[in-house]
């Protein structure tokens, strides 16, 4: 199809509504037009956007959960393309732009502009089954967030002379509430990978990377299998917000590489313990850690290139379809193995 046979539509999300900015077959609309975002509210935007019959291509910001049910429905429509662009990309768009107002028409109107200069990626929905485990996987971690902040709740009532021990008590029992549910929720998480052939084997293929456990692989495994198949690991990097960033600008050309974190926190947040754990008892692990070290880098820094390593050795397991095997990741000698079993 032509570009000018299509409708093309730039999207701002909220929480309570959609402000769209319509091209009708390359003629700009002078207005935009809202709707709630909800299903009702999706309806009607998918016969606003093909009305006549028209095909769209339609683009929006990723804005958590927000969009994310708004893809999907635009996404089943077969008249409809859907691109989603990562926030950051818009905000740089609009800088580089020129433009300085910031309301959600003039989003709207800024998204529109990106689809129709920028190359069209197309998004593609996730299976059922990888998305109900990544609900489950999420809700886990807003659940351990939850026990971090009793915890710092508690921790101050130990120390209060306001607080009876009765807040504490009550504190100590939803912590193990939380708890239980957690484990509720990571045994829904096991069964729905324990029915799905493919996610059993990637499951397994994660837990034999000394540092990846049961919780650990649950995790890792939900955002991965969410992402495009054809995602190199140089994607995944960035897709996680691990890949270094150099600041150099003027006076500041001097500074260390940070990375961008302009990424899935969940995923980030996930591979964390498993490099530390795998520092403590991998000997290729440790032994990469240790050059670093060597080299001048901050415990932290060398932790950081750690995970991103961990990534990459986690895409090549899972598409090779073979476990972990240390010496792939970092060549180690039989004393520094020696070294770590000791």
């Amino acid at each position: 199809m032509a570009a000018l046979k299509l409708n093309r539509a730039g999207i701002d999300v909220s929480s309570q509504e959609l402000v769209v900015k319509l091209e009708k077959k390359g003629v700009s609309q002078t207005e935009v037009s809202i709707f709630e975002n909800n299903k009702a509210g999706h309806k009607k935007l998918i016969k606003y956007l093909t009305k006549g019959g028209s095909k769209a291509q339609v683009c929006l910001e990723a804005t958590g959960v927000y969009h994310f049910e708004l893809a999907l429905c635009l996404f089943k429509s077969s008249a409809i393309d859907v691109m989603v662009v990562n926030p950051k990309v818009i905000k740089h768009f609009a800088i580089a732009s020129m433009q300085r107002a910031k309301t959600d028409r003039v989003d709207a109107e800024i998204i529109l502009e990106y689809l129709k200069r920028m190359e069209f990626i197309d998004w593609r929905a996730p299976e059922e089954e990888h998305l109900q485990l990544q609900a489950l996987s999420r809700r886990m971690y807003q659940l351990k967030q939850e026990i971090v902040r009793e915890t710092g709740r508690r921790h101050a009532g130990d120390y209060s002379h306001v607080l009876e021990n009765t807040v504490n008590n009550d504190i100590e029992v939803n912590i193990r509430h939380i708890k239980g549910r957690i484990a509720l929720l990571q045994s829904k998480a096991l069964e729905v990978i324990q029915s799905n052939d493919i996610l059993q084997k990637k499951f397994n293929l994660l837990i034999s990377i000394k540092g990846i456990a049961k919780t650990s692989a649950i995790q890792i495994l939900s955002e991965l299998v969410c992402l495009p198949a054809d995602m190199a690991a140089e994607q995944w990097v960035a897709f996680t917000g691990l890949d270094p960033r150099a600041v150099e600008s003027g006076s500041s050309i001097s500074k260390p590489r940070r990375i961008s974190k302009a990424g899935n926190k969940y995923l980030r947040t996930a591979l964390y313990m498993p490099a530390w754990v795998a520092v403590q008892t991998e000997a290729s692990v440790k032994a990469f850690y240790d050059k670093l070290l060597t080299a001048g880098k901050k415990p932290m820094q060398a932790i950081v290139a750690v995970m991103r390593k961990l990534l990459h050795a986690i895409w090549g397991i899972l598409h090779s379809n073979k476990p972990w095997d240390g010496q792939k990741f970092f060549a180690v000698t039989a004393d520094q193995r020696a070294v770590v079993k000791a």
